[in-house]
């Protein structure tokens, strides 16, 4: 429809002027080389290569500006110009003043030659492609600001759509869709706005350094808490009878304040929890901005069926048809073996798993506490092989002088056994990368119930494995939980393929909005959050 649409465009009729614009377009694009951006008068058109290929892919025939000279269009871009702020984009960086003066020029009672009308035609068509590609993917290169951010980014044909927002007349509404329509990129929007309105009433509430305060406690700050916890909404505005009193009602707000933010949940507000309560309204803002940026580098449908791990959040869920269908605890990787972010596709699992120990742990971690303790390797189930495949052999481990073995240069491999030691415990959930990342098991139980779960190698362990393998399987006539448990207790390594592949989303978020429409917000474990809001503090107004 839109290709014949186009062609009966460009058969139609011409007018004099509509002939003398297509020329003009045609004359300005053509003698500039490709390499180098288009020009609109003393400025650099935007997006100069797609709007070089736009104009040659509908012969030139402007889409813009009318017969009579008039690009009504214009208006509804403008408008969202006007409304890029609020998602976290500036408004100049799209041109809106230069936009109006052209408008105002072809608007005046002064003859307007065809190349102010060019100017004006390129200029829109400019600077939809650019606020379109930042609504799309992002204003940022994620890689060239988080190398470890690896997911390929949303895709859309941007031509044939601007194609039909002009046909159309709906140059809003297009621009608009490109935006993420998510619930949680939606509700950070909301949150943006409603932070900022905060800036007119003199930013959050500061709440004086001193003793922990708990409940049953009468202290002069705890009216400011009162307030402070109001201002977010995790205390309704309810009036109370003793300000100055910690009652069950503060205690209840307090541990909501604590749980939005990842802390642990008693009730009393030490150090951690000042601290957050204390975070500059200006911090948090640049917190939902550079979430919401991360936002537009998603792929904006992820599946109808998918795992989603948030790093940041030490949380994974398992979402079906948009709806979440489980939630777990993770952990993911330390500081210095950060988890990445990308996406995978879960094909199979493996019961009672061995650990194939990478060779950069062999070396940093295993090799030092065998050199401490010449047990260590039997005790942990651990055999020391060389070689591959056909030519792999084991070393019996107390052969070697390991006080003299080189880091360096590495003779050996580990590889942990089946058993109740395995770092990857009964289960590895496998969804092959060049990361040689998964999720597992662990026998280390009592670490997910620590706020802060960035202690594995860079893989991620879930809280309840038996339960997503559950889900995993549903539908396997043959691998029912019974029959699942059975392999498990018979201890030996056994393979698993999945009914149907599962996506794997790994992520990176510090705050986002949860079903229930609440604000999240998670500290940045990796120091990643600077460094995007460095980067989108240093785009200037593009010309």
């Amino acid at each position: 429809m839109l290709l014949f649409s186009l062609l009966l465009l460009i058969a139609a009729p011409l007018s004099a002027l509509e002939t003398s614009l297509r020329e003009e377009l045609r004359n300005r694009i053509e003698s500039i080389p490709d390499d180098q951006p288009l020009v609109a008068g003393s400025m650099r058109v935007p997006a100069s290569t797609e709007v070089r290929a736009f104009y040659r892919n509908r012969l030139y025939a402007p889409g813009w500006v009318e017969s009579g000279g008039s690009a009504p269009l214009a208006d509804e871009l403008l408008q969202a110009i006007a409304e890029a702020d609020r998602d976290a984009m500036n408004p100049a960086d799209y041109h809106p003043e230069a936009v109006r003066e052209r408008l105002e020029q072809v608007a005046t009672d002064q003859p307007t030659g065809p190349g102010a009308l060019v100017d004006l035609e390129l200029l829109l068509t400019g600077i939809w492609f650019q606020l379109g590609s930042d609504s799309l993917i992002g204003q940022l290169n994620p890689q060239a600001v988080d190398p470890d951010w690896m997911i390929q980014r949303p895709t859309a044909d941007l031509r044939r759509r601007l194609e039909w927002a002009l046909e159309e007349g709906r140059v809003y509404e297009s621009l608009r869709w490109l935006l993420p329509s998510v619930e949680g990129y939606v509700g950070l929007r909301k949150a943006l706005a409603e932070h900022r309105a905060l800036r007119g009433q003199g930013g959050f509430v500061h709440v004086p350094p001193g003793p922990a305060l708990r409940p049953g406690i009468r202290d002069e700050r705890v009216p400011l808490l009162r307030q402070r916890l109001r201002q977010t909404d995790d205390l309704d505005v309810s009036p109370v009878d003793d300000p100055a009193y910690f009652d069950d009602g503060l205690e209840s707000a307090v541990r909501h304040f604590q749980a939005r933010h990842g802390l642990a949940d008693d009730g009393v507000v030490g150090p951690l929890t000042l601290a957050e309560l204390n975070t500059p309204l200006e911090a948090r803002i640049r917190q939902l901005m550079v979430n919401m940026e991360r936002w537009r580098w998603l792929p904006h449908d992820p599946g109808e069926r998918f795992i989603m791990v948030n790093i940041a959040g030490f949380e994974m869920v398992v979402v079906e048809h948009g709806v979440p269908v489980m939630r777990q605890r993770v952990i993911v990787g330390r500081d210095y073996r950060q988890t990445p972010v990308f996406t995978g596709n879960m094909t199979y699992l493996v019961l009672n798993p061995s650990w194939e120990v990478p060779n950069s742990i062999a070396v940093r971690d295993i090799l030092p506490e065998v050199r401490r303790n010449p047990d260590y390797l039997r005790r942990m189930g651990f055999r020391v092989l060389q070689g591959w495949g056909s030519e792999e052999r084991e070393v019996d481990p107390e052969t070697v002088d390991w006080q003299h073995v080189s880091a360096r240069q590495f003779p050996y491999r580990f590889r942990q056994m089946p058993g109740p030691l395995n770092a990857l415990g009964q289960v590895k959930f496998m969804f092959p990368n060049r990361y040689a990342v998964y999720l597992h098991d662990t026998p280390a139980r009592d670490l997910f119930h620590r706020p802060d779960r960035a202690f594995s190698s860079g893989c991620i362990r879930v809280e309840h494995p038996l339960e997503l393998i559950d889900l995993l399987l549903e539908g396997s006539t043959r691998w029912t939980p019974d029959a699942v448990r059975q392999v498990l207790a018979g201890g030996q390594e056994r393979t698993v393929s999945l009914p149907r592949s599962m996506p794997v989303h790994l992520v990176y978020m510090t705050a986002w909005v949860d079903n229930r429409g609440e604000l999240q917000l998670r500290r940045d474990i990796y120091n990643r959050d600077q460094r995007v809001m460095e980067a989108l503090l240093q785009l200037n107004s593009r010309s």
